[in-house]
């Protein structure tokens, strides 16, 4: 009996350690429809992840008309660590990590010079939606998948 209830126990632990660990971290991220802090209690299901909001008026705002918060919404994904990039989001060819600059807090790079150019000397929304809109981020991005367990 003990040693079931040890085994139970344990399986148990092992459960919500990957439950914490594949929960996304969000110091410092910001609700998609508000500047505010997000909130891990309030989020909604977004393309092969979830976005984070401050309060359930902004997740039903979002929950309306998604598209309109399409930018900020592929943003929190990476910044979220829920996708990464792999490719230039302007051009959609590889990766020189030279070209490396934050954009709204996420390390983002880029194929060349000339695409980091375009992107630099946009700021603030328009910066966002040339590396975050729908179109670049299809070119860039892609969801980070679970590690399977490995089987010894």
């Amino acid at each position: 009996m003990k040693k079931m209830i040890g085994s139970l126990l344990g399986v148990a632990l092992v459960a919500c350690a990957t439950v914490y660990a594949t929960e996304p971290k969000l110091d410092g991220v910001k609700c998609v429809v508000a500047p505010k802090a997000a909130n891990a209690e309030k989020s909604a299901e977004y393309k092969e992840g979830k976005v984070f909001f401050c309060c359930g008026g902004c997740l039903g705002k979002f929950e309306k008309t998604p598209e309109k918060f399409a930018t900020k919404a592929n943003h929190q994904l990476v910044a979220t660590k829920q996708y990464k990039e792999k490719a230039c989001p302007i051009s959609g060819r590889e990766l020189n990590p030279e070209t490396q600059i934050k954009v709204a807090g996420v390390d983002v790079a880029f194929c060349c010079n000339g695409c980091k150019g375009k992107v630099s000397s946009a700021e603030g929304d328009k910066q966002l939606e040339l590396v975050f809109g729908e179109k670049a981020f299809k070119k860039g991005f892609a969801v980070v998948k679970a590690e399977e367990p490995k089987d010894e």
